[in-house]
């Protein structure tokens, strides 16, 4: 049972490293995804991103301790909750870059 857990535990770990090695930083995003594009996002990686999101947060609670003993808490916490949040909720449906869309400039008339 132990051995499951540790190999399940092991593999989100993996996953959530993955997935974050390569979000981009927070600059406007200037992309123009197509509809299979902002489909897959909705339907699929969406929904991976939340569960990394969520699973980031359970094993940041957990390794709590020891971040706070090693002095990198706020550096854990940035990489294992708030980058998956980002990237989850902070990007453009379909676009691959995280970062806000920036509105379209006007001259105010």
């Amino acid at each position: 049972m132990f051995a499951n857990f540790a190999r399940f535990l092991t593999t989100t770990v993996a996953v959530c490293l993955l997935a974050l090695a390569s979000a981009g930083h927070a600059e406007p995003v200037d992309e123009q995804p197509s509809a299979l594009a902002m489909t897959a996002d909705a339907l699929v990686a969406r929904p991976v991103l939340f569960a990394t999101t969520v699973v980031g947060a359970a094993v940041y609670v957990v390794s709590l301790p020891f971040s706070l003993l090693g002095g990198n808490a706020g550096e854990a916490g940035e990489v294992l909750v708030l980058g998956p949040g980002k990237a989850t909720f902070v990007r453009c449906l379909g676009c691959e870059r995280t970062g806000r869309r920036e509105a379209p400039a006007t001259d105010g008339y």
